[in-house]
């Protein structure tokens, strides 16, 4: 397909998928439970963590998740006790299980008292989102430099694409104006975000001649950029919508 023609055909697309009907059967609902900013981002932030497998199952996990937390997750990681920590006994998504949870909840506390919340962890003044993975990731297991749960919080440097993150950061950052994203981040610009990559956008993404690589890696992330930055230079991530909603649909 023609360029002019794929980005046309990616506009419709964006528009068909990017409405408030995506939510319903997607994990970004989860976020949308809340009004404040930390509740937002703390529970998107572990909801994104948890998403990989089927999302019916994501859903699931991280309701039971959030009811664990008392629907109130800023409060509960400032101020949970070892008590509470025992209601999370047995939780367990794929191989994210209540040991690595334990971490998460602790780390998260770390960031929030002595590095100013999740946000300030994304600062970056680089054109694009890369090293700023690995040093939210550092700052995130500072206190915990030898746990198995670092496997849970993907980076670049080590080849992944980190579509968790990407997933996360979009929700973040991108407009608000169509009831999907959050757009409560202003420590990132949209055009620094790259297109979250996972097996549906990357099957369609092969297809339509974005990419040609076959492994879902980090290099096969930046390779479609090179024309949805073209197509989008502002907002790249927007297709996102268009080549996951065609994947799953």
């Amino acid at each position: 397909m023609k360029k002019d023609l794929l980005k046309e055909f990616l506009d419709k697309k964006v528009i068909e998928f990017e409405n408030i009907n995506f939510i319903k059967k997607d994990p970004i609902q989860i976020p949308h439970r809340f009004v404040k900013k930390k509740d937002i981002e703390i529970s998107a932030f572990l909801t994104a963590i948890l998403s990989w497998g089927r999302r019916e199952t994501i859903i699931e996990n991280s309701l039971h998740l959030m009811n664990i937390m008392d629907n109130s997750p800023y409060d509960y990681i400032l101020n949970h006790t070892e008590i509470d920590l025992k209601k999370i006994i047995n939780f367990k998504h794929r191989t994210f299980n209540e040991a690595d949870l334990k971490v998460f909840i602790k780390a998260l506390k770390n960031i929030y008292i002595n590095h100013s919340g999740l946000e300030k962890c994304f600062e970056t003044n680089e054109q694009k989102v890369y090293n700023i993975i690995t040093n939210f990731k550092l700052k995130f297991f500072e206190k915990y430099q030898f746990s198995r749960t670092h496997k849970h919080i993907s980076e670049p440097k080590n080849g992944s694409a980190c579509k968790r993150i990407m997933m996360f950061l979009r929700w973040m950052v991108r407009s608000k104006n169509k009831g999907v994203d959050f757009e409560i981040w202003k420590s990132l610009k949209p055009s620094q975000l790259y297109c979250p990559l996972d097996i549906h956008s990357a099957r369609i993404s092969r297809k339509l001649g974005l990419i040609k690589r076959k492994n879902n890696d980090w290099k096969t992330l930046i390779e479609p950029d090179k024309n949805l930055s073209k197509f989008c230079p502002d907002d790249p991530a927007k297709y996102d919508f268009a080549l996951f909603g065609i994947g799953i649909n």
